[in-house]
């Protein structure tokens, strides 16, 4: 059955009006804070078997989704799970249009369609049925704290327990060794069994990392992760990167996810740059040096060697990433009916 046949959630939903949300407004901006979203009418039902309240995952695409990991796992998400829309948030208010401009199709002699950003909360069950919300879409440009803001408060209403934060970042690394991921929470009981990063750094900053940071701040359950990517890849769709967030995803969250087509789509992508670089001499001698590379720092992790900088001489990532382009983008205009873009199926 596809999600768009489902049954609804449920036909027990949330009252709003009970939490502070008068149905009276319906279709209508809120008071002042929440005039960042608008409400769908009735609320989702997010009660579970045992009581406990619903988990958020949150998954904005921008600066932080390196190989498309963040976008691909929240869109698996809502193609394989039933899903509804909860609120939509005013793009308006937090959107540069200028700094990320919208795609717009044009047919013959005139503009025929807009593809509008999105960035929307959702109310998703797993496969044994127990429902989660999942915040998707692009990643403001404005407002951050207004944005932060406006979501710790839904978070509050809808009974959220914990939050979970998606991002991927590009690193150094090989396609032929495991991926790295870094996990983050102010609980360290909620990162047990990671690895911590070395040292101190200073990042860019990301709307998700703040969502994280002001929940933990307001005394909620907050844990983020990001997957390391390898940094010839950042542009191109790499779903084994979607795969280990998701996995990881379970192991915090408590929820049953279908991970069997984003596996199939890693194993056909890997597939892909495994025949591309065995076919360029120049890009394998980068991988090669980039495994030895890797191998040093797994060797050397107690030293706190860093895998950001590494002494060999090599291409940019950009320059990798290019010609990987190039390549995934002739595989897929091949044939035009495989996923060799990297895109997974439904389960």
């Amino acid at each position: 059955m596809t999600p768009a046949a489902r049954s609804p959630i449920s036909s027990t939903r949330t009252n709003w009006a009970k939490l502070g949300f008068a149905d009276t407004w319906k279709g209508s901006f809120m008071d002042e804070q929440s005039k960042m979203y608008e409400l769908e009418f009735p609320g989702p039902e997010l009660s579970s078997e045992d009581g406990q309240g619903p988990v958020l995952i949150h998954g904005l695409e921008g600066f932080s989704d390196a190989g498309h990991a963040v976008r691909l796992a929240t869109t698996h998400l809502r193609e394989s799970l039933e899903s509804e829309l909860v609120a939509s948030f005013a793009v308006d208010e937090l959107v540069d249009y200028r700094s990320r401009r919208p795609t717009m199709t044009f047919k013959t002699d005139h503009f025929s369609a807009y593809d509008a950003p999105q960035l929307n909360l959702y109310a998703l069950r797993d496969t044994a049925g127990t429902p989660f919300l999942l915040l998707a879409g692009v990643e403001p440009d404005l407002r951050w704290e207004r944005f932060v803001t406006a979501v710790r408060l839904l978070a509050e209403q809808l009974g959220v327990r914990r939050t979970v934060g998606l991002s991927a970042i590009p690193m150094a690394i090989p396609h032929t060794r495991p991926l790295g991921l870094t996990a983050h929470s102010t609980n360290k009981d909620l990162v047990a069994g990671h690895h911590s990063w070395p040292g101190e750094i200073q990042v860019p900053g990301s709307a998700s990392a703040l969502i994280e940071m002001r929940m933990a701040q307001h005394g909620h359950e907050a844990v983020g992760f990001s997957v390391h990517v390898p940094h010839y890849l950042a542009q191109t769709d790499y779903p084994a990167a979607a795969e280990t967030l998701l996995e990881n995803v379970v192991e915090v969250a408590d929820l049953q996810l279908p991970l069997v087509a984003l596996g199939e789509a890693s194993a056909r992508v890997r597939e892909q740059i495994d025949e591309h670089v065995a076919d360029n001499a120049e890009i394998e001698g980068v991988v090669r040096a980039l495994e030895r590379q890797y191998d040093a720092f797994v060797t050397a992790q107690e030293q706190q060697s860093s895998l950001l900088a590494g002494d060999e001489e090599l291409p940019s990532g950009d320059e990798l990433g290019a010609r990987f382009e190039q390549f995934l983008a002739e595989q897929a205009g091949n044939d035009p009916g495989q996923p060799g873009n990297g895109q997974p199926g439904n389960d």
